[in-house]
């Protein structure tokens, strides 16, 4: 059987960046004409979300101006053009890939609105292969680095002898709402940022890599309302469900061991667990899930302090660092991510 592989990952960052301690006297500016009480709670929720780093396509003056959707989609627009390039760009020279060598290009975001589609872009800007395969991924959310991995391990296994891309690029800060004043839009505020990664994966037996077990998605019943975007006048406006850590407590039995034993796998021999940083709540519930099995997410968890969360983006850096590192032949690491359905994506690796 064709086998497909993880051949490398590579980040692009923006431009700016700013500290948790640099952002919170906008917080103060922001909130100077709510209730003192209130201000000081989300104060307290940007210092204790975990993030002490994130990196933005605008500035943070920028990100506290009002401006109409379509000004900050025109930002979005051309600060994704130029990341997802320079990600590829990267990702392909690290491995000394010709961009003509490419045979399937997946792109993912969900935090902006472009027709045509950040992959057309690309084809032109690298002169990607004029019958290449194009598949973007827009609606997915947080759990669609994931997704675009499990097409691409789809496609390569049907095919062998080729090459994928999946680039992923997002832009959190282009969907904050100045004058949405609930939880969600100060939550979502204190744990995203932008960023954007390029994983490269192959079913050409030249090409070497941890190789991929198997793939699957687990979807949550009934539960469209906890995570996604309204699309408002004022742009595209954050739900996220206090809800969610607890949803995946439940069903995290449900959507780790069928899928493992289903793979010839368990949770006793899953030595990485590569898993996307949600938010602090998040981090922590599966952190308790999995440390009572005796397992880490250290890595996840530094991902989001030096990053934030980057949507569809991080569970990529977060492999990204596992790539990194001298891993023994024949050890397993577990993919998962969640995101908008609700849905948990699942990818099981070996080394």
């Amino acid at each position: 059987m064709t086998e497909a592989k993880i051949v490398g990952v590579a980040k692009a960052l923006p431009p700016f960046s700013r500290t948790t301690e640099q952002i919170i006297p906008y917080i103060n500016m922001w909130l100077s004409d709510q209730d003192d009480r209130y201000r000081r709670k989300v104060v307290k929720i940007f210092e204790g979300a975990g993030v002490e780093k994130r990196f933005g396509i605008m500035s943070i003056e920028d990100v506290f101006t009002a401006t109409s959707f379509e000004q900050k989609n025109d930002i979005y627009v051309e600060g994704v053009k130029e990341l997802g390039c320079t990600a590829l760009k990267s990702a392909l020279a690290e491995q000394q890939w010709e961009p003509n060598s490419l045979d399937y290009i997946i792109t993912v975001s969900c935090t902006g609105i472009m027709i045509p589609s950040l992959d057309a872009y690309l084809v032109n800007s690298l002169r990607l292969r004029q019958d290449i395969v194009r598949l973007p991924v827009t609606e997915m959310g947080c759990a669609a680095g994931v997704s675009g991995m499990i097409y691409a391990a789809n496609f390569l296994r049907a095919n062998p002898g080729k090459r994928a891309a999946v680039v992923a690029v997002e832009s959190p800060t282009a969907t904050f709402q100045l004058n949405d004043y609930s939880m969600a839009n100060m939550v979502s505020a204190a744990i995203f940022g932008d960023g954007a990664a390029c994983v490269l994966l192959s079913s050409n037996p030249a090409d070497e890599g941890p190789k991929i077990l198997g793939e699957g998605m687990y979807h949550f019943f009934d539960a469209t309302h906890l995570m996604g975007f309204d699309l408002t006048n004022t742009g595209l406006k954050m739900i996220l469900d206090p809800d969610v850590p607890q949803m995946i407590a439940s069903h995290f039995p449900k959507l780790t061991y069928p899928f493992l034993k289903q793979l010839g796998s368990a949770m006793e021999k899953v030595h990485h667990l590569i898993f996307h940083p949600g938010g602090k709540k998040i981090v922590q519930t599966v952190e308790e899930l999995f440390g009572e099995m005796g397992k880490t997410i250290d890595d996840t968890r530094q991902v989001l302090k030096q990053f934030g969360n980057m949507s569809s983006v991080t569970v990529l850096y977060v492999l990204e660092r596992f790539l990194n590192k001298e891993i023994s032949d024949g050890e397993q690491g577990l993919i998962l991510s969640f995101g908008p359905g609700f849905s948990a994506q699942r990818v099981l690796i070996e080394w």
